[in-house]
């Protein structure tokens, strides 16, 4: 039954596991994308966006063939387009199990990395090594205006799209808040996140948004479905010729990660690591 797809009630994710210390790709479970998107009305083949799902591992170790510790930070990356997503556990459990494992070269790590993670997803896996020093590491800041300064009152913690308006003037606009909070769909802990919102077409009202994002703060639903969720709702209610929505969450066991979706013809935001992750 490895990494097969399957229904939550089989994961890793809110049980004791044991960690390993030895190379085990049987611990990476699948998660099969089309039954969270069902409901907002997204059809496997016919995706309404382009987007990746970008993760960082900062607890990623190895032997060399002497024997001597590795360390590094992996940046993976899977398409939307993907059948699977992997179960975060999972995916920490994976990585833990190369600890205590011999391999030849960066190189050797990033083949088995690669092959492991696309046979559970599906679909390619982009993966690079970076030292835990590297520049590409360092913080920054999301680009844009930040929503967060509004005084607005709140009485709402369930996402309604009802809150989102747009009307007027064609305008291009980059909006974000720090206030995203989602909870996991399986053990209920918080997840904790910044969201950037790229548009052109009618202005948005922004007190509207903020209340609309902040609506997450109950939601129960994994990272990648909630950006579904903002990007469908904005579609529908606002009408943006062009919508990119980013979502940035804290690092939890060690991985963080980042899903973008957009509009096809949108470019890509490249990749922006926050000083929360």
């Amino acid at each position: 039954m490895a990494h097969r797809p399957d229904t939550l009630e089989h994961a890793p994710l809110g049980r004791d596991s044991a960690y390993p210390e030895r190379y085990d790709k049987s611990l990476l479970f699948a998660i099969p994308r089309a039954a969270n998107r069902a409901p907002l009305g997204i059809e496997e083949g016919a995706l309404p966006f382009i987007g990746e799902d970008e993760w960082h591992a900062f607890e990623l170790s190895w032997l060399d063939a002497r024997g001597k510790p590795v360390v590094a930070v992996a940046r993976f990356t899977l398409s939307a387009s993907s059948p699977n997503l992997i179960e975060s556990k999972s995916w920490k459990l994976y990585l833990n199990s190369f600890n205590q494992t011999r391999f030849e070269s960066r190189e050797a790590v990033i083949e088995v990395l690669s092959r492991d993670l696309a046979e559970v997803a599906k679909a390619p896996v982009g993966v690079l090594l970076l030292d835990v020093d590297a520049p590409e590491l360092a913080p920054v800041r999301l680009p844009g205006e930040c929503l967060d300064g509004l005084e607005i009152d709140i009485d709402d913690y369930t996402p309604s799209a009802a809150h989102l308006k747009a009307e007027g003037e064609i305008v291009e606009q980059t909006l974000y808040s720090h206030l995203l909070k989602s909870n996991c769909p399986v053990t209920g802990q918080p997840d904790w996140g910044s969201v950037m919102i790229r548009y052109k077409g009618p202005r948005i009202d922004r007190e509207g948004l903020l209340r609309y994002l902040i609506g997450f703060r109950q939601h129960q639903d994994f990272h990648e479905h909630c950006v579904e969720h903002i990007f469908t709702d904005l579609m529908r209610e606002a009408a943006p010729e062009a919508l990119l929505v980013l979502a940035r969450y804290v690092r939890r066991g060690g991985l963080d990660i980042s899903p973008w979706r957009a509009t096809p013809g949108m470019a890509a935001p490249g990749s922006l690591r926050l000083a929360r992750q």
